[in-house]
């Protein structure tokens, strides 16, 4: 090593940041500089919640200070549950036993239409970046695209996207699940529809309601790679005797593609591709679309059976 080259490398070791952003400097190396570098680590919870304060004590006397959360078992331990066991008696609404098909832990309200739900503390489920729509590879030179009905393979959901109630009081649930439980309104058609997200990104809705004399369920949402995974979906369900159902097709509220299954129970399955994404950081305003013109792009007529509330009282549920 030439004498040059010694002081290159002890000025290099004399200026840290450049030393940790030089491109010769591997993970590798900067886990020994932080080793020689960092003097102790203070971790300090606060009483059992889930906010962590970290210092970072560095040679030479310098402390960095970091904040973090970590996971905790119950939604009383939350630094928010004061605030919003609050915001939930404002609201009018009432703590409740937890329902008896349930599990027991966590926070147990019903919301104003009376229907059951459960806080819990729990990891994000909802999605943080937008879904990857998948195309169907490339057809080989000379060959089709299309698989053989026998190789097309299943539809698989890859996550619960959403769930639409039935709700007599359309505005009033939405102003409970966003005063109270802390949703955002994305769009709505007037009174007779509206659609909410989570405040830290998730999918366009993740819960929305639809004008009813009752309360009920309409529909759960099942998030699928793409377009042609929806045809799949509708094809295997077909095969499996569930024929009546509505799709495939195009929303225009949340801009997904469908196709929605009738259980047997009157209420519908959907499998949904596509859906549009809103980000914690997104400034997305909420629109009152015009409901003739706002239900689907395109896809086959409506069935009658498709807006009937099979728990309501007046059909007998």
């Amino acid at each position: 090593m030439t004498p040059d080259e010694q002081v290159a490398i002890r000025r290099l070791a004399e200026d840290i940041p450049t030393l940790w952003t030089a491109p010769t400097t591997t993970a590798a190396d900067r886990q020994a500089i932080a080793r020689l570098m960092l003097e102790r680590v203070v971790i300090t919870v606060a009483g059992t919640s889930e906010k962590v304060a970290v210092v970072c004590h560095w040679a030479g006397g310098v402390q960095t200070h970091h904040s973090l959360r970590r996971p905790v078992a119950r939604v009383s331990q939350l630094s928010t549950h004061a605030a919003l066991r609050q915001r939930i008696a404002k609201s009018g609404a009432k703590e409740a036993p937890p329902h008896p098909l349930a599990d027991a832990p966590g926070l147990w309200v019903r919301d104003p239409d009376g229907t059951h739900i459960q806080v819990i503390a729990a990891d994000k489920v909802s999605p943080a970046t937008r879904d990857v729509s998948v195309s169907p590879p490339p057809p080989t030179p000379g060959k089709g695209a299309a698989p053989s009905r026998s190789k097309a393979g299943k539809a698989r959901p890859q996550r619960l996207s959403h769930v639409l109630l039935f709700s007599p009081d359309v505005p009033r649930s939405v102003r409970f699940y966003s005063e109270a439980l802390g949703l955002r309104l994305s769009d709505n058609s007037g009174d007779i529809i509206a659609f909410m997200h989570g405040a830290h990104a998730s999918d366009h809705h993740m819960l929305a309601f639809a004008k009813s004399d009752a309360p009920g369920l309409h529909h759960s949402s099942w998030a699928v790679p793409s377009i042609e995974d929806v045809g799949i979906g509708m094809q295997q369900m077909e095969d499996a005797g569930y024929k009546e159902g509505w799709g495939v097709g195009r929303h225009v509220i949340g801009s997904n593609y469908f196709r929605y299954i009738r259980d047997p129970w009157g209420s519908f399955a959907e499998y949904s591709a596509g859906i549009d994404f809103i980000g914690a950081d997104d400034e997305w305003i909420p629109q009152d679309h015009p409901l003739e013109d706002s239900f689907y792009v395109w896809g086959p007529s409506t069935p009658d059976y498709f807006i009937e509330n099979h728990e309501s009282p007046a059909r007998g549920g």
